[in-house]
């Protein structure tokens, strides 16, 4: 999207560079800091601000407060990666580069590699619910057993970082919905309750939620649906209250419990309220990607190709965190028991590779695809460096961690593990690092939330501290 420039000639703008109706702005002089949720009106149109350098005071003892936010991603690659191909031999900063890491040599000094990563509950295809919980439970179909996973760090950050966006956390895929029931999971994303939050995997769907701007009508229909639910909550609400007096104390608890969960519903209520009346920020887009995400590319759909959509579905999370509709992100960009894409020309599935028995032409088509998936990595990575953002980039404000729930062989340690960016957060990347013994993967996600400010990040379950090593 072409963004006109702003001079004192342009009728729209008055000569502080701000239009007469903007919201939230006076009179104002150069030293005073533009409020983060400033919003230009003009032409029946008005826009938020991304963070702009203007919204930093300039006096130093107040920029910290007004600092870029922090951005967390996790994305997961399931099945495994040839991690053969992945690990350099030696560690440090100076490691001879591998076939996996080739694409990302133009990033080197902004990213680890981290061997030596352990899920205690994962391997076997299990790994992916359990890969951001660090749960014991997982869920076997023929076990017959209760099943109740754990929150996810994500959203345990999402209550953090979300708490000023439009959207607490984005939960991405390659296929809608959950998969839940079954191997192979859609999601990373688990609730409080242990309920898996579903995941959207369209770039048109997600382009509308981030960026489409609501016309009349269906802001009117947004309004009376959230009035609708909300008075239906309120009606439960009062019978509960009637119904407690005659209850006992194991009850009443349970009822407590109910209350709590409502009043969880009534504030993402009211936040959709809120939002509702706020404008979308419009996205700095391309023609290219523009016209692409006119239509559909779901997966999902025959005409789908691999490479396009990899490129938009990442462009789509940058954009996300560039404009702060989000700062909380999960992607799974290859699903467990994954088959092939049609481009991806590989001989069989890519499941059925994973089952090499030492095979080399086996090997080396697994290492060619994960190749492919370094290669849409290594751009993202490159995008978000390419952002200016405060006194650094949008990568320094962003700690992303890349993973698998399983290693070669279909094991629970070794796991391929890549952590990037979070340079202005105090995350020192050390090249390659072999980590002592069996590391348990949730020290990177308490790591990741300790460097983002998340209260709390160190009792994340499963996790024994923080990784010294980035430190």
């Amino acid at each position: 999207m072409a963004h006109r420039r702003r001079d004192a000639g342009d009728d729209r703008f008055d000569g502080r560079g701000f239009g007469p109706r903007a919201s939230g702005l006076g009179p104002r002089t150069r030293s005073e800091p533009i409020s983060r949720r400033t919003v230009l009106r003009g032409a029946g149109a008005a826009v938020a601000l991304p963070f702009l350098d203007a919204m930093i005071p300039r006096r130093a003892a107040a920029a910290a407060g007004a600092r870029p936010p922090a951005r967390l991603g996790f994305f997961y690659l399931g099945t495994g990666w040839n991690t053969r191909e992945l690990f350099p031999r030696t560690p440090g900063p100076r490691y001879e580069t591998t076939r996996l890491l080739a694409p990302l040599e133009p990033l080197r000094g902004r990213f680890t590699v981290l061997q030596g990563m352990f899920l205690e509950f994962g391997g076997a295809h299990d790994g992916d619910h359990t890969f951001l919980t660090g749960s014991d439970a997982i869920f076997r179909p023929k076990s017959g057993k209760d099943y109740r996973n754990s929150i996810s760090c994500d959203q345990l950050a999402a209550r953090t970082l979300g708490a000023g966006t439009r959207f607490p956390s984005l939960e991405l895929s390659e296929r809608r919905g959950t998969g839940f029931g079954g191997q192979g999971l859609r999601t990373l994303a688990w609730s409080q309750e242990g309920i898996p939050l579903p995941a959207e995997c369209d770039p048109h769907v997600i382009f509308e939620r981030l960026f489409a701007a609501d016309g009349p009508e269906q802001a009117r229909e947004n309004a009376r649906r959230i009035r609708q639910r909300r008075s239906v909550l309120d009606g439960m609400r009062a019978a509960a209250q009637d119904l407690e007096r005659t209850l006992g104390k194991a009850d009443r608890t349970r009822l407590d419990q109910y209350f709590t969960s409502l009043r969880e519903v009534e504030k993402q209520l009211e936040r959709e309220i809120a939002w509702s009346r706020t404008p979308k920020a419009p996205p700095p887009l391309s023609a290219r990607d523009a016209k692409e995400l006119g239509t559909s590319m779901s997966p999902e759909e025959p005409r789908f190709d691999h490479q396009t959509y990899a490129r938009l579905m990442y462009e789509l999370i940058a954009l996300a965190w560039q404009t702060d509709n989000t700062r909380v992100t999960t992607y799974v960009v290859r699903r467990e028991l994954f088959s092939s894409y049609p481009g991806l020309e590989i001989m069989t599935d890519y499941h059925s590779l994973t089952h090499h028995g030492g095979d080399a032409r086996k090997l080396d088509e697994l290492a060619r695809v994960d190749t492919i998936y370094m290669q849409h990595l290594a751009k993202f990575l490159e995008r978000l460096q390419s952002v200016r953002e405060g006194d650094g980039t949008l990568l320094d404000r962003c700690l992303i961690g890349v993973g698998s729930g399983m290693g070669m062989g279909h094991s629970r340690d070794q796991l391929p593990t890549i952590v990037a960016g979070g340079a202005a957060l105090g995350l020192r990347h050390r090249g390659f690092v072999r980590t002592e013994g069996d590391t348990p993967l949730a020290n990177l996600w308490a790591t990741m939330l300790d460097r983002a400010g998340v209260p709390g990040a160190r009792q994340l379950r499963g996790a024994t501290g923080v990784l010294r090593e980035l430190g």
